[in-house]
């Protein structure tokens, strides 16, 4: 898949996670066999540019090109400005938010909210693809609600408007995250268009992304939080496309080696103190699926320094390679 003059390969996008798809997940990911990932949403008020959490949501210090930011608000000059400044500070795509559910965010009528209005997405739109010279993605839901599902309507504004690429999560703005996916909504939005499509939503396995990529005719699919805790799903997936075979499972020692690097590339990011505050959400998200985890967690939630939280997450992996090893 292409965006722009941007080879995406594997096709395999991270979503952008507010609080998740920080620069230290997203350049784990990328690893690991992300073909692009996108950042956490960036504000168009240029009033929040100079807060510690936007400056470090624009620092793309290490990360491999092309580097994705995705921009959130809903008037159409600042989105534009905002784009600009995004490209400025190292953005080769733009993405537009369009698909947040957050009560805070749609009831700023950013997000999913302006699906409810097709006049102002087309000038949204038309704004931000005529104020940079790079690629302007964008990401929906399939509507409002049920009885509200405009994707199609938006998809064809979005072609129109110059957008080079549409993420497309499979859900209403009322359905939050649960309930299915409506898939056949994303087929017949890939149907209608002739610009890429990324299928989002509930990729969780190499099967299911092999699964709505078949169903789909989607040139890509993306993964939000199939890959909390699991950041290798991506080198599985890409594996599963390109052999038809099943990866062979990371062992503990493997999946060690990669938290003990995040948990590092957190602490040298953020500062220590708050390094090890947000690992903390991480390291459950890696140990939820293993037994015996409560207790490492009820652990590694009270740690206060990096060096007590990389010990503690490496003690817990390498008795899990000392229970596979007596298993054996």
């Amino acid at each position: 898949m292409h965006i722009g003059p941007y080879l995406v390969s594997p096709p395999l996008v991270l979503a952008p996670m507010a609080g998740v798809s920080d620069r230290p997940f997203r350049r784990l990911c990328r690893r690991l066999g992300a073909g692009l990932t996108v950042s956490e949403m960036v504000s168009a008020d240029r009033r929040l540019w100079d807060s510690r959490k936007t400056r470090q949501r624009l620092d793309h210090t290490g990360e491999p090109d092309p580097r994705s930011v995705q921009i959130l608000g809903a008037d159409p000059r600042a989105m534009a400005e905002a784009a600009r400044f995004n490209v400025e500070q190292g953005a080769r795509i733009i993405d537009i938010n369009m698909g947040c559910p957050a009560k805070k965010v749609c009831g700023a009528l950013a997000g999913a909210a302006l699906l409810r209005d097709e006049a102002l997405v087309g000038r949204i739109l038309e704004a931000v693809v005529g104020a940079v010279a790079v690629p302007v993605t964008l990401k929906i839901r399939t509507g409002w609600d049920l009885t509200q599902r405009n994707g199609i309507a938006v998809a064809r504004i979005a072609e129109q408007a110059g957008i080079q690429a549409l993420a497309v999560h499979g859900r209403t703005r009322a359905c939050g995250y649960s309930g299915p996916v409506d898939y056949a909504v994303i087929r017949a939005i890939k149907q209608t268009v002739t610009i890429p499509v990324i299928a989002n939503g509930d990729i969780d396995s190499p099967e299911k992304a092999r699964q709505v990529l078949d169903y789909t005719g989607a040139d890509a699919v993306m993964v939000g939080r199939g890959a909390q805790g699991r950041p290798w799903i991506f080198r599985e997936i890409a594996h599963f496309l390109a052999s038809g075979e099943r990866l062979a499972p990371p062992s503990p020692p493997q999946i060690a080696c990669w938290v003990a690097a995040h948990l590092s590339d957190l602490y040298e990011f953020y500062g220590e103190s708050a390094g090890v505050r947000i690992a903390r959400k991480h390291l459950i998200w890696y140990s939820q699926r293993w037994p015996e985890s409560a207790r490492f967690r009820a652990r590694a939630n009270v740690a206060e320094s990096g060096r007590a939280q990389l010990a503690l997450a490496r003690d817990f992996f390498e008795h899990l390679a000392n229970e596979e090893f007596m298993a054996a």
